[in-house]
């Protein structure tokens, strides 16, 4: 079966990268490494082979090799135990003209491998002789099917190739269209079906995915495992489990999609409300709900109607609960795939980006920026992203509509999009994740109760400015932003005071812009009032990007001309120092130790 953990693909230089972005084109969530020093415009920069190839098979992940088989063979060999837990392994061509599937036989390895194929336009390189006589593979069926008794195949499809005949119980068309021996007399069987049964040598059994739970209220685990065993319904049969949205934060709900290891899906109240008002509990309008979507899809569509559905099969919607009003499950006659059903929760996710510099992004930026489906922010924090904001929806605004870009996001997540709200440096300091909570708190819809929401915090600005220049933040330090917009700067002023008085050293954000170009001079004039004219500042501008530039300067020197709004400034406390280098640079460091007594 498919894994579900997104394929690395690992190039080892430039020529490499152009064939390994078409693949990535049908492999979604894939993630490509390059070589560091030979490589550019990757996800994730590499300096050893062999230990990111090892550490990523450790994990499990699909890797995709663009090099020799050999190399991939050597720098694995020692790690192959078990073939049952092996991820996919492929080798590709440099020029793409040769896909070989190399490991992960029993997790659609060759399957992977006929899918990169047909992107290439070539054919591949599969050897299994299974495969290539019946044109199916019996250990690795397709999504929406379960080999339940993996441990019989082997000598199942070994009596095949010796000439046994089999006959087919149940529906699965890749088998019925397969050059499989199928024959209604034959010695061996392959059971296609959704209840329990027992396997045997000469029967491999397949689940396919064609149940459907419809949960409405908590539930746990157990409960929900018996109901299937009452109703002698395989758990590997499961396809999702369906609510509706107003439920989507309900840890009991996705606590029981993650012990079946299913996806949720769910449905908004417009979509329920017909059915509820025709007499149906909860859970059965849930169920019916699905089955209907999942009809559509397979082209019914409008021929198919709520009577068509039920009739289809007496088991449709199955209620198997005391209280059919919490649970229902419906059965479809063939597998459901989840992801056309319903809507997903939806997923908000605040990031910060760093300063801009692409290797101070974490990865766990990265990895948000690659699975979410829609990017919202301003429009040059949206450019820093740079190949990452490929194929996603990009929303941009004015860099001043903070409150209007977290509804638009919230709004987005509300509909089962995974949003990714792009602020640079941390989108904690003077960014996009107070927004999104003020617009929570003061404009709450009840949709929005229904996204998970997370924060994942970046390389602040006045980080990336101190590790320039040294350590000036090695003290107690504070930031106070200079824009008077939305504050008054009588606050500000009374601020600048305090943090002066303290001795605090002080990042200040947003110190000059074209409209605001006094504050940073009324600023220095507070500062001077406890602090010597010497002390030192640090002008840091377009960190990370292009034109970057930190330079020292005086507390007396610190005038509106020398900053912007792209410009971070830190001035010391009065126990910063400068360290004038040997190579003509300048360090600055603020001491931990706050005494008279300079000696260590």
């Amino acid at each position: 079966m498919m894994t579900k953990i997104a394929p690395a693909v690992v190039v080892l230089g430039q020529n490499s990268v152009a064939v390994a972005r078409k693949m990535m084109n049908i492999l979604p969530g894939a993630t490509l490494y390059g070589l560091a020093g030979r490589t550019s415009e990757v996800d994730i920069s590499y300096t050893n082979f062999g230990e990111t190839l090892r550490e990523l098979f450790a994990e499990g992940t699909p890797l995709i090799g663009i090099c020799a088989t050999g190399i991939l063979i050597r720098t694995l060999a020692p790690m192959l135990s078990d073939k049952r837990q092996e991820p996919p392994v492929l080798a590709v061509a440099e020029d793409g003209s040769a896909v070989v599937p190399l490991l992960g036989g029993l997790n659609g390895v060759n399957d992977l491998a006929r899918r990169i194929a047909e992107v290439l336009n070539i054919k591949a390189a599969i050897t299994t002789t299974g495969d290539i006589r019946f044109r199916t593979a019996l250990l690795s069926p397709p999504l929406g099917y379960h080999l339940a008794n993996p441990d019989d195949a082997k000598t199942f499809i070994s009596d095949l190739l010796a000439g046994a005949q089999v006959k087919l119980e149940g529906t699965a068309p890749w088998l019925s269209n397969s050059q499989l021996p199928i024959d209604s007399n034959g010695d061996l069987t392959i059971q296609i079906t959704e209840r329990l049964v027992t396997p045997a040598p000469n029967r491999l059994v397949y689940h396919p995915a064609t149940v459907a739970i419809a949960i409405t209220n908590t539930v746990d685990v157990t409960s929900v495992q018996q109901l299937l065993a009452d109703a002698e319904l395989a758990p590997a049969s499961v396809a999702g489990i369906f609510a509706p949205l107003s439920a989507a934060a309900n840890p009991a709900i996705n606590a029981v999609a993650s012990a079946l290891d299913v996806p949720i899906r769910f449905f908004t109240s417009n979509q329920l409300e017909s059915l509820l008002s025709q007499g149906y509990s909860p859970a059965q309008a849930v169920a019916i709900a699905a089955m209907q979507e999942d009809a559509g899809t397979r082209g019914r569509g409008d021929a198919v109607n709520l009577s068509q559905i039920l009739s289809a099969s007496p088991r449709l919607p199955l209620s198997v609960s005391s209280s059919s009003s919490q649970i229902a499950i419906a059965i479809a006659p063939e597998p459901i795939d989840p992801s056309t059903i319903g809507q997903p929760r939806g997923r908000l996710a605040i990031i910060g980006t760093g300063p801009g510099a692409s290797q101070w992004m974490s990865p766990e930026v990265r990895e948000i920026l690659k699975s979410a489906t829609d990017l919202v922010g301003y429009k040059t924090y949206l450019d820093l992203v740079g190949s990452l904001a490929d194929g996603k929806r990009r929303h941009e605004s004015d860099n001043r509509e903070e409150i209007a870009r977290a509804k638009v996001a919230l709004d987005l997540a509300a509909q089962g999009r995974y949003v990714a709200v792009v602020s640079s440096g941390d989108p904690g300091i003077y960014a996009m994740a107070t927004a999104v909570f003020e617009v929570l708190d003061y404009h709450n819809k009840p949709e929005w109760d229904s996204i998970d929401i997370h924060v994942a915090p970046g390389i602040s600005a006045m980080q990336a400015a101190a590790a320039t220049i040294g350590a000036p933040l090695g003290h107690d330090f504070c930031a106070i932003s200079l824009s008077d917009i939305l504050k008054p700067w009588s606050i500000i002023e009374q601020r600048i005071a305090a943090a002066a008085q303290a001795d605090f050293v002080i990042a200040f954000y947003n110190p000059v812009s074209k409209e605001r170009t006094w504050q940073l001079a009324q600023a220095r004039d507070i500062l001077l009032r406890y602090r010597t004219a010497d002390t030192p500042v640090v002008l840091a501008r377009n960190l990370g990007r292009p034109g970057q530039a930190v330079k020292v300067i005086t507390l007396k020197e610190l005038v509106p001309d020398v900053a912007d709004m792209r410009t971070v400034i830190l001035v010391g406390s009065r126990q910063t120092r400068t360290i004038q280098r040997s190579d003509g640079s300048i360090s600055v460091y603020t001491p931990r130790r706050y005494t008279e007594d300079k000696e260590i």
